[in-house]
């Protein structure tokens, strides 16, 4: 088995028994800015400190592939609705400063089994940097 990374206790991994990764991952960022408004005078920007980071990714959850879509889902919805900051790593390499929070997520029934069960989704997950205090 292949460990391609992890969110909090969801694996992200790959086996000749388990396909379970993440696609089209984006990551960003960004900062602020005050503008004071001068009479008679160019206005006046004060730069004011860094938003959180975002990121944002697919994962595809499929029985066919060892996966069981309703298990990875509640498991997505219970970090969420806790509001756990969870560690993210992909590959070797963890990302931010320290965690993540799940901002929110939108599932995509791709596919049903002949008893109407969920037998595929994608899921676009959305993150939200969460720092030490």
């Amino acid at each position: 088995m292949a460990v391609v990374g992890c969110l909090g206790e969801i694996v992200f991994q790959v086996s000749d028994e388990t396909v379970k990764t993440i696609n089209n991952m984006q990551w960003s960022g960004s900062v602020r800015f005050a503008t004071h408004q001068r009479h008679l005078q160019n206005a006046l920007t004060e730069f004011c400190g860094v938003d959180p980071d975002k990121m944002s990714f697919e994962i595809t959850l499929m029985e066919e592939l060892g996966v069981d879509p309703m298990v990875e889902l509640v498991q997505l919805w219970t970090y969420e609705r806790a509001g756990e900051a969870l560690p993210l790593v992909i590959g070797e390499k963890p990302y931010g400063k320290y965690r993540w929070t799940i901002l929110n997520h939108k599932m995509t029934a791709k596919y049903h089994d002949y008893k109407g069960n969920v037998s595929c989704v994608a899921v676009a997950v959305n993150l939200q940097e969460y720092l030490e205090r």
